[in-house]
This record gives structure tokens, sequence and C-alpha cells, in this order.
């Protein structure tokens, strides 16, 4: 199995794959190769190094929202920023106001499956689940709910599937598979066959089971269709889970969510008279009816409620020509914290997530301030809280925008850069969306590089990174990432690089600063991505969506409206 996934990966980034365009308008401004490269030596190694180390140091306490964490980055973003020569991005303020309410189990809660025998079986928590609520109240509880298997737990009438036919789940627990049918049976003309679509994600299935009624929805995790193990539905989903202040107190969402292991998964349906992998099988049908388990769902859920107003960092470089019209840099500032119930190393250090981007917009502000004069359009910055809680920071940015959507031409979204040093090639996660991708094309090949599509779609990476709140709603966002294709030790040094990541230290204590990093790749990249927001902003392009996205028809309307 292993020399096939290889010889895969191999061939994808091997095959010559260029953007659907590489056409950029004619008005595009040329910038002189010297005025080129006093934005391009501003972003120096050095600098971006010691913003890492700071950043994801144990001072910092693993950046998470409401913590002194959090006052200390904003403090540093600020100063930075201020340095760069750049001016507050919210009026006379480089901070924008996030209000959150964070929801924390303060009772380590029980899972308690029981049936119709009273043989009860109660599940750990952290190591068998992981549930919480994000109803925004003290305590909740559900006694003998019904456990229900819902497939996919999608509802999805542009695909005429609905896993919730024929079932009334009010009051009862659905249990479901992660990621979407297309995804499992690798059918092209199944949702978007192995590429991920939002059907796939855990938020939009919680969501869906609260919007059929139910008391209470389990994921099964599986590592491979998640793209992450259960270490990091352990770290990720224990602790304060922050969420928007809800009016409502969170009363239409399910009591309990949560997760629970796959090996557990298969002693309950054992305990239902059902076999899990014949049930995989026939979730990925159309025909697929939901199955009710004869088994019944307890949990009770003591939190600690706390609300604060975190803040998204905003600097600003106003346009010489055209100021109103802006493109916006974007990475997340927050991580996960620290947890006090954790022997060892118990903080939570996001060195690679995301003290790299955000070290790295401070990096290519500083490319734009160096310039001798200002572009044509404004340049936005912006550094977001609580990515990690939902791309908090970014729904709140886009639900309240300080400068219009309608006159936001793009955006650029850093989520984690390039630690292994340079590549031939730059991935990028939405290849094909836009016509983003064609600037950036441009600008790689000067490089001598070529752009690839994200060799892992099933993932859906795109519909999980702050740019996605700005996406759907109309602009268009390109999100580039790591390339594999090492300069000098190829594909397979790079894959290996990613993989060993992922497995080891994603969203877990190691993500820390480590000196054998090679960051002279990051600065490549940061070089190209400044290139190329810099040709948008010196034009009077708008760079359309693909006529086959979700979001060309969102964004039409909106710009007839500017």
């Amino acid at each position: 199995m292993r020399s096939i996934f290889w010889v895969l990966i191999i061939f994808l980034y091997g095959c010559s794959q260029e953007p659907q365009s590489e056409q950029v308008s004619a008005e595009t401004v040329k910038l002189s190769k010297k005025t080129k490269n006093t934005g391009i030596n501003a972003i120096t190694e050095e600098a971006l190094t010691q913003h890492i180390k700071t950043l994801a140091s144990d001072d910092f306490g693993g950046r998470a929202p409401g913590t002194q964490g959090e006052t200390l980055t904003i403090e540093y973003l600020i100063n930075e920023f201020k340095n760069a020569g750049l001016q507050p991005g919210n009026g006379e303020s480089f901070t924008q106001a996030v209000p959150l309410t964070s929801v924390e189990a303060i009772n380590r809660p029980q899972l308690i499956i029981g049936d119709d025998k009273g043989d009860d079986l109660s599940l750990i928590y952290t190591e068998q689940q992981v549930i919480w609520t994000r109803q925004q109240t003290e305590s909740v509880s559900i006694d003998k709910s019904q456990f229900v298997f819902v497939g996919y737990g999608i509802n999805a009438p542009e695909n005429n599937w609905n896993d919730y036919s024929d079932i009334d789940v009010k009051g009862k627990t659905v249990v479901m598979l992660v990621n979407d049918p297309g995804y499992a049976t690798q059918d092209n003309n199944l949702f978007k066959g192995n590429s991920m679509t939002y059907y796939g994600r855990w938020d939009y299935k919680l969501d869906e089971a609260a919007r059929q009624g139910a008391a209470a929805a389990i994921i099964i995790h599986d590592t491979k269709p998640a793209s992450y193990p259960w270490s990091t539905v352990a770290s990720s989903w224990t602790g304060p889970q922050f969420d928007m202040v809800r009016q409502d107190k969170g009363k239409q969402l399910a009591l309990v969510e949560g997760w629970i292991t796959k090996s557990v998964a298969e002693k309950l349906f054992d305990k239902a008279g059902l076999n899990l992998q014949e049930m995989y099988k026939i979730a990925q049908t159309r025909e697929f009816k939901a199955v009710e388990m004869n088994l019944s769902v307890t949990a009770t859920i003591n939190n600690k409620i706390n609300t604060i107003d975190s803040q998204n960092v905003v600097a600003m470089l106003k346009g010489s020509e055209a100021p109103d019209e802006v493109f916006i840099y974007m990475a997340h500032w927050d991580h996960i914290g620290t947890d006090p119930t954790m022997s060892g190393d118990n903080i939570f250090n996001g060195a690679l997530d995301n003290a790299t981007g955000t070290g790295g917009l401070i990096e290519i502000a500083k490319a734009y301030t160096s310039l001798p004069e200002n572009p044509k359009r404004s340049v936005v910055f912006i550094a977001l809280t609580a990515e990690e809680q939902g791309l908090l920071g970014s729904a709140y940015y886009a639900a309240h925008p300080i400068f219009p959507l309608a006159q936001t031409i793009g955006g650029l979204n850093m989520d984690g850069l390039n630690y292994f040093g340079p590549t031939n090639d730059v991935t990028v996660v939405g290849y094909g969306m836009s016509e983003l991708d064609g600037y950036l094309a441009k600008n790689a090949k000067a490089q001598g590089r070529i752009l690839k599509p994200d060799p892992v779609p099933q993932n859906g990476y795109y519909y999980r990174s702050d740019h996605f709140e700005l996406a759907k709603l109309g602009v268009p966002m390109l999100y580039p990432n790591i390339g594999l294709d090492h300069k000098e030790k190829g594909i397979e040094y790079g894959t290996l690089k990613e993989d060993e990541y992922t497995a080891n230290h994603y969203h877990g204590p190691s993500d820390e600063y480590d000196s054998s990093w090679k960051l002279n790749g990051a600065v490549e990249d940061l070089q190209l991505y400044f290139l190329t927001g810099n040709d948008i902003v010196n034009s009077s392009d708008w760079p359309e969506w693909g006529d086959d996205t979700e979001f060309k028809e969102i964004r039409n309307i909106q710009l007839k409206k500017k």
C-alpha cells in the first residue's frame, strides 16, 4: 500500500498542470526590477524567525483567546504593524472587538450507552469520546435519548440526497460518519468525488442535526476521512470552546455534540446487532434509510460560562488612487492555549499553526511599506482571532466588515508556512476556483516554480480556514499552501515532512519552533504572495470566480449593488 501511495503522489505532482488562466490584465502595472527587489528584500528569514519564536514562546501560553497570551499577541502585532509604517485599519484603532462566549465542560462528562438488557457502557472522556455543548448555559442533559444512525448526516437536495428522509429525529441522538459519500466511493458523479464538499465538514453535520431537531449529535472519528488523528479531537474539543455570543443562548442547537472513536463505534453497532463496516457501505447509497439502533444515550455536561471581547488586529496601507478598493492579507493569530489538566508539556504553542502565518503577515506588510510609493489601491492586513474555535474571528469580520465586501477586490490567506526549505511548486487549495490563480502563477513562474492543486482534496481544506468566511459571501479568496516538491530532495521528502507534522505535531504541545527549520522556503513563498497582491492592487482588475463555483452568483449580485 505504501508504494502505491507514493506512486500516486508522485504522479499527481509530476503531472504538468497549468492554472486555468495565467492571463493578467494589460492594465496590470509592471513594477521595475529595482522596485520589486525593494519589496522582496524587506522580507527576511531572520525577522520571520524572530516573529515565530516570540509568538510561539511559552510566555505567550499558546495564544488562546481571552488569555494573557492574547494580550501579549495583540500588543506584539500592533507594535510590529506600527513599526512597519501601517496605519490603523478600523478608524483610529488597530483592533476590531469580537464578542465571544466560551463554554467549558468542567465535569469530564460521561457518555453512557444503554440497551434493553440494562447493560450500560460508560465511554471514557478524551479516550473514547469527547462531548461538549454549544448551548451557552451552565448545564445540559439528555436522558435515555434514542440512538439513530443517519449515515453521513447530510441533507443536500441539489445532490438528490437526504439521510434524514422518512425519519423524525426530534429528541433523539444521531450518530454519523465523517466526510461525505463522494469521498467514500471515489465516484466523481457523487457530490465532488474525492474532493470533500462542505457537507463533509463536522460543523455542517452538527448544524444539520440541530435543524432536524436532534437532542444530540455524535460523529464517528475515522482518521483517514477526517484527515487528523484522535489526539487532535482530544485536544481541540476540550477546554474552553468559543462561539459567537448568541442572543438565544444557542437553544436552537443540539444539547450535546461530540465524537466517538471508531473502535467504540464498532462495539456500539455490535451491541445493537449491526455491523459498522456494512453500515458504511449502505450509507454510501442514495437508497440509505436511517437505522434506529435500539440503544439509548445519557449524558450531563456541567459548564463554566465566560463572555469576552477578543480582538481581530487590522492594519492598512492606504491606496494612492482608489483607496476605497482593498485587497486583504489574512492569517489567524490564535491557537489552543494551555491545558492545566495535563502533566508535562501542556502548552499548545502553535508555532507552525499559525505563528508562521502571523509572522508572515508582518513581513508582507514590511514589503509594501518599503516601496517608494503607496500602491494604487489599499492593502489591508488582518490577524484574526478564534480560527481554532470554528473560524469565529473571520466570521465576525465577514458579518461586520470594516471595508465593504463589494469594495474588497479579493484576498490571500496564510495558515501554516513552509518550514523545510524551498520547493519547485506551490500548492493551491481550491485550485482553479478563481482568476486569482493567474496572478499567483505569473509570479511563481518568475521564481521558476509552478502551481499544483491540493493533493488531498478529500480533506476539505478550503472550508477549514479563515478565507472561507469571506469566500462564501462572494469575495474571491486565494489559499496557497506549502509546496511539496523540495528543490533538492524531491516530492517524497516534502510529503514525508507534511505527514510527519500532521501525525505528530498538529494541534499538539509539540508544535514548537525548531532550530532545524529551514525558513528560506517560507521567505520565498512570502515574496510570491507580496508580488501577487501587488500586481492586483496596482491594477484596476476585479478577479472573478470560476463559472462552476458556488460563490460566483453571490459575487455577481454583490458587485451589481456596489
